[in-house]
């Protein structure tokens, strides 16, 4: 993904999503609540959106550094992987 800006937004029909902040590209994420989960979460859909896609981010990252190539520190010695 490139470096662009992110943003999260409440489309206002029940749906959030995270897009690139230029551009009308399609969204990157989108997340839509059911009707009982609406009731449950008793207006604080946007925050648990943002809670939500802030756990996948993280989530994503750990799984890129532990699929991350094993990094060399010095010509000739052993290969060592960063954790």
């Amino acid at each position: 993904m490139s470096t662009s800006l992110l943003e999260i937004v409440d489309l206002g029909n029940g749906e959030v999503v995270l897009q690139r902040v230029e551009g009308d590209s399609e969204p990157l994420v989108s997340i839509q609540f059911s009707d009982e989960a609406n009731a449950y979460l008793m207006g604080n859909n946007l925050e648990i959106a943002k809670i939500m896609i802030q756990a996948g981010i993280e989530a994503a990252a750990q799984m890129a550094e532990v699929n991350s190539p094993e990094v060399d520190t010095a010509e000739g010695s052993e290969a060592r992987t960063l954790h």
